[in-house]
């Protein structure tokens, strides 16, 4: 007879550093994925030599981003920050056009007291180009933390909700989904009439339209994305709409979304994994009304496509650092996958906005007849090595 199998997450929290990338490297991604603008990352000579190696020297292409570097008299507040900030900011205008300028604040910025909260709508004023400021320090966020900031201070920008709620019919052609199989049929598709849906979190444009074509499978419409492909794109917000996160780490976004926006947050988990994929979609489609179809099936197909794969980690061990809040999502997937996890590492633990995930994960290792892991926020790396 085996043993009984504890059925609770244990959670502990140590004295460990943030044992992660900078959250500055954020713009490596987000300056791609928001294609009009203009990130300006304001530090020292250290953020600029890793802001080039984690996004690698581009010699074919000019990248939508660069350092306003601080030397030793704008440490030691002898230089004019709002005039040399402005300088550059009319240079980036002229040069690059954006829709938006975003500045990123680094750990100096924190240690010097840089007022660029204070100083951004003054200049926003006079070169009018839309200037948003993120703090994206290495002293108080994690590696995927940065995204996080940008997201929640572009929360602010959006316009109120003004659109109605309606009906709308449109054809489409149903194409491969991540991560369910191809599909190849012509269907026309009606949208229920539920309230405006909003999915923020940053994801390469292919999964974007893969995740909007399956919820309009379940006759969901998705109203629009935080980010946007282009700012002048960004989603309505205000009481009555509904929003949902893709990424585990956008904990401060979540929070503004609902207090400040007045938005109605949907917890799920998320989508990572066929299993992360289909709770996804299960949680989403009861809040407007709507019984999912089909997912049951298609997941099951993923799974038995995947059987090769699975057979070489099943029964194998993972032990998880703590390095991007991906973690417990990661964890799930693998032990779902036949994985043993015997620790989580995570750097930050919002359990309000992962509690789906948490479940899931819960629900999972039971399934699995495996031990719950234990989770450790801020692990001490002596202690686990």
């Amino acid at each position: 007879m085996s043993a009984k199998i504890d059925e609770t997450i244990t959670f502990e929290c140590e004295t460990g550093n943030y044992h992660t990338f900078c959250p500055i490297s954020c713009v490596s991604w987000l300056y791609q994925k928001i294609e009009d603008s203009f990130f300006l990352v304001v530090g020292t000579k250290t953020c600029g030599y890793f802001l080039q190696n984690a996004l690698g020297v581009m010699i074919f292409a000019e990248p939508r981003y660069a350092m306003a570097e601080l030397e030793e008299g704008d440490i030691s507040a002898h230089l004019n920050d709002y005039e040399e900030l402005k300088t550059l900011c009319i240079r980036i205008r002229k040069d690059r056009d954006p829709s938006v300028i975003i500045w990123i604040g680094t750990c100096t910025t924190e240690i010097i007291k840089m007022d660029l909260e204070g100083m951004a709508p003054k200049l926003e004023y006079e070169i009018g180009v839309p200037i948003l400021v993120a703090r994206a320090n290495g002293l108080d966020y994690a590696f995927t933390q940065g995204e996080d900031t940008v997201l929640a201070v572009m929360a602010h920008r959006c316009p109120e909700q003004e659109f109605p709620i309606g009906e709308s019919k449109e054809t489409i052609t149903k194409t491969n989904l991540f991560p369910f199989p191809l599909l190849k049929e012509k269907k026309l598709v009606e949208y229920a009439n539920h309230p405006p849906l909003v999915i923020f979190g940053s994801l390469p444009s292919n999964l974007v339209s893969q995740l909007d074509t399956e919820l309009r499978r379940q006759f969901i419409k998705v109203s629009g994305w935080l980010p946007a492909q282009r700012y002048a794109d960004l989603p309505s917000l205000g009481d009555g709409v509904y929003v949902c996160g893709v990424n585990p780490f956008l904990g401060r976004t979540a929070t503004t979304l609902i207090r400040r926006k007045k938005c109605e947050l949907i917890v799920a988990p998320f989508p990572i994994g066929p299993d992360g994929t289909r709770a996804w979609i299960e949680k989403i489609c009861p809040v407007f009304g709507m019984e999912t179809q089909s997912l049951e099936e298609r997941e099951e197909r993923v799974w038995e496509s995947l059987k090769d794969y699975l057979y070489l980690v099943r029964g194998k061990s993972v032990f998880f650092m703590g390095d991007n809040l991906l973690e417990i999502s990661l964890a799930r997937f693998l032990i779902r996958c036949g994985m043993i996890v015997y620790e989580i590492g995570i750097p930050y633990m919002d359990k309000r906005y992962q509690a789906a995930e948490l479940a899931l994960l819960q629900d999972t290792c039971i399934r699995m007849c495996i031990p719950i892991p234990r989770i450790v926020e801020k692990p001490d790396n002596s202690n686990q090595i």
